[in-house]
């Protein structure tokens, strides 16, 4: 996989669960807080999003809001609502015949799954409300997703249990590329523009690739194109911490993964991470996660019951 494919992967775990709603008249209801990161989809209509801070946002059908940190908010007919005063969303269909009437929207809400302890710091770095406007008359990736999202829960075809959370899943992949689009022309750092830097972007495939490797920064710099203070220098602003730093985050990130999804045992993740000592692995895991390897894999949430029962 690519990097952009890996931060999404590095913190994605399970399914994502939404439900669909139409709403009429006067209404409103609080969302969250998740444990993941939230989102909501208009099919069809108009609404407002009242975030925890700030103004509220007006939303047009085909608009995608994403709430990467999963903050309570609101969604409501009108913007003179406030987030604590609406009832908290009932989280089932409320789905009848849908006629477009001004007063109606038909919305997407939901979340996705995700390992807070994993998450890439591209997705720490969002901010707390991402609004994606549809865009009219250009097609982007993110419109035909919402297009085929909203085309598939209307026809409900045989399938759909399958289409519609791999539907989500592209969603979110959408919703990042077109805020990555956006953002390296707002700020000359962080990860919007070390993620279209293709020094930095060779650099970070590199260290995906081969997190087992012993990397110098010399290395990296030679991947990169560029001098070794150059290079130095480069990665750290745009990515915010040094590349031997980033590196062992990495290792330590890419262990939790091979922990929570299979049975291989310490010392072979020790090693595919870059660890010639188990113990060496075992501290600097301890110091990243909180706990040790053995009960971080008990614990994991996506770990398999049969391996669970197995291990007693």
């Amino acid at each position: 996989m690519d990097v952009f494919s890996d931060v999404i992967a590095s913190a994605r775990v399970g399914l994502p669960k939404f439900t669909r709603s139409q709403r009429v008249g006067r209404w409103g209801n609080r969302f969250g807080p998740y444990p993941g990161a939230g989102f909501h989809v208009v099919l069809q209509g108009a609404c407002w999003l009242i975030p925890p801070s700030g103004e509220p946002v007006a939303l047009g059908a085909g608009d995608v809001v994403f709430l990467p940190h999963g903050v309570q908010h609101g969604m409501s007919d009108s913007p003179d609502r406030k987030v604590a005063e609406l009832p908290p969303d009932p989280g089932v269909d409320l789905v009848g015949e849908f006629d477009e009437a001004p007063d109606q929207a038909l919305l997407l809400c939901g979340a996705y799954r995700l390992d807070r302890g994993l998450a890439h710091p591209f997705l720490r770095s969002l901010p707390e409300v991402v609004h994606l406007p549809t865009h009219p008359g250009r097609r982007s990736g993110l419109d035909a997703a919402v297009e085929l999202l909203r085309a598939d829960l209307a026809e409900n075809r045989p399938g759909a249990e399958a289409a519609q959370p791999a539907l989500l899943d592209l969603l979110l992949v959408y919703l990042l590329r077109e805020w990555l689009d956006s953002e390296p022309g707002k700020s000359e750092t962080g990860w919007g523009a070390a993620l279209t830097d293709p020094a930095i972007t060779a650099a970070l495939h590199h260290i995906h690739r081969e997190p087992g490797r012993q990397w110098t920064v010399q290395e990296l710099a030679h991947e990169a194109g560029l001098s070794r203070t150059v290079f130095a220098r480069r990665f750290s602003a745009l990515v915010g911490q040094p590349p031997l730093t980033y590196l062992t985050w990495w290792r330590l990130s890419t262990a939790a993964q091979l922990l929570r999804s299979g049975d291989a045992p310490l010392a072979s993740i020790a090693r595919q991470v870059g660890y010639t000592s188990e113990f060496a692995f075992a501290a600097a895991f301890k110091r990243e996660f909180g706990l040790a390897p053995g009960a971080y894999r008990r614990q994991a949430p996506d770990r398999p019951a049969a391996q669970l029962a197995a291990e007693g």
